[in-house]
C-alpha cells in the first residue's frame, strides 16, 4: 500500500466513523480509491458495505405494516396492501414494489384453497366427531365402507385464487375461499369403498333424489357387500349429511337393514378418504391424451379406472384415518391440510 500521513490516515478513519463510502472518502481526499479500501479494511474489518442501487421505497416500518396487514387477514393480495398504505407514501408506489416487499418479508403468494365454510356450529361438531374417535386404530376403521357421489367433467377450470401466507403458516379461515355445495349437472357417479377395494360404481342420470338413494344402496352397496363377502353386522356404514343420505326414506331402509350409521360431522370432505380417492380417480382419466367425445366415453374411462384401482390405495388413504383425526384435534375443529 502506497505511504500515507498520519494526517491522511487520521482523516480517512474519521470519514470513515462518520458513515461516509470509500468512493467519497477517496473523492473528498484526492487519494486512491483503492488505497481507502485497504484502510477501510485493515481498522474496520466488520464495517459494512452500503448496499447499491437506490434505497428502497419502503421502510422497515412499513414493510412490518404490510406484513401485519396480510397475516390479520386485513389485506389479501399486494393491490389490497398497496391501497391501504397509499397514505404513507410520500411519493406514488407501484403494486409490483409492494409485491418486492412483501416476498422480502418471508411472504410468498399461493393458490386460496376452496373448503367447506365452517361456522363455529360446525367446528364444534368436528371437534366433537374427533374426541369420540381419537382413539380408534387402523383396526377400527378398517370395519368402515365409505360412500359418496362426485361429478366428473369432461373440460373444468380450476378457478385459482392467490393469497399471500407466511412460510409454514397452517391453513385457516384467511387462506380459505369457502365453498357451499350446490346440485351439479355432468356425469354424477356414486361409488363406495372399504380396506378390501373399490365396491361397485353407478352411474347417475337422473337428479338424484331420496328415493333413487334408496335404490342404489338396494342394489350397488349390497352387490359390494356381498363381493367383499361382508355382513351388515360386520360393518360401519359411512355417509355426509346430504339431504337425500339423512332422509327418512334413507333412514329407514338403514335401519331395515341392520346398518350401524356412523354420526358424521357437518362441512367435513377432509376426514372423509373416499374425497382422495376421487382425486385419484380424476387424475386418472386427466391421464388420457385426448378428452372423450361424449358423456357416454366419459363413463366407459370411469369405468374402467374405477375396477383398475387396487386395494392398497384404499387401504393407504383409510390407514391415514388416526392422522386426519388428530389433525382436527390440533386445528380445534377448523381446517386441516386433508
Amino acid at each position: 500500500m502506497k505511504s500515507i500521513s498520519q494526517d491522511q490516515l487520521s482523516n480517512i478513519l474519521s470519514l470513515l466513523e462518520s458513515g461516509h463510502s470509500t468512493r467519497q472518502i477517496a473523492s473528498l481526499t484526492g487519494l486512491s480509491h483503492m488505497t481507502v479500501s485497504r484502510v477501510s479494511k485493515k481498522h474496520f474489518p466488520t464495517l459494512q458495505k452500503p448496499s447499491a442501487g437506490r434505497p428502497s421505497l419502503l421502510s422497515d416500518t412499513t414493510l412490518h405494516r404490510a406484513q401485519r396487514l396480510i397475516t390479520t387477514g386485513k389485506a389479501s393480495t399486494a393491490v389490497d396492501v398497496t391501497k391501504t398504505l397509499q397514505d404513507t407514501f410520500s411519493q406514488p408506489v407501484s403494486t409490483q414494489t409492494v409485491r418486492r416487499g412483501l416476498k422480502k418479508t418471508g411472504l410468498k403468494a399461493v393458490v386460496k384453497c376452496k373448503r367447506p365454510f365452517l361456522s363455529k356450529r360446525h367446528m364444534k361438531e368436528r371437534m366433537d366427531f374427533a374426541l369420540s374417535h381419537q382413539y380408534w386404530t387402523v383396526e377400527d376403521w378398517k370395519r368402515v365402507i365409505w360412500l359418496d357421489e362426485t361429478k366428473v367433467n369432461i373440460r373444468g377450470s380450476d378457478g385459482k385464487k392467490w393469497v399471500w401466507k407466511t412460510p409454514g403458516e397452517g391453513l385457516s379461515s384467511r387462506l380459505v375461499d369457502g365453498t357451499f355445495k350446490f346440485g351439479g349437472g355432468g356425469l354424477m357417479i356414486w361409488g363406495c369403498m372399504g380396506w378390501d377395494g373399490v365396491g361397485y360404481a353407478s352411474k347417475i342420470d337422473v337428479k338424484m333424489d331420496a328415493k333413487l338413494y334408496v335404490s342404489i344402496l338396494e342394489d350397488e352397496l349390497q352387490r359390494s357387500l356381498r363381493y367383499w363377502g361382508k355382513t351388515t353386522e360386520e360393518v360401519v356404514f359411512q355417509q355426509d349429511n346430504d339431504p337425500k343420505h339423512t332422509s327418512k326414506k334413507a333412514k329407514a331402509w338403514l335401519n331395515d337393514h341392520g346398518f350401524e350409521v356412523m354420526v358424521w360431522p357437518p362441512q367435513s370432505p377432509d376426514l372423509n378418504p373416499i374425497e382422495h380417492l376421487w382425486f385419484h380417480l380424476k387424475r386418472r382419466l386427466a391421464g388420457y391424451e385426448k378428452p372423450p367425445k361424449g358423456i357416454l366415453e366419459l363413463w366407459e374411462r370411469v369405468q374402467r379406472e374405477w375396477e383398475a384401482i387396487d386395494e392398497s390405495v384404499c387401504q393407504d388413504l383409510i390407514s391415514s384415518m388416526p392422522r386426519r383425526v388428530q389433525a382436527v384435534l390440533k386445528a380445534k375443529g377448523g381446517y386441516t391440510k386433508y
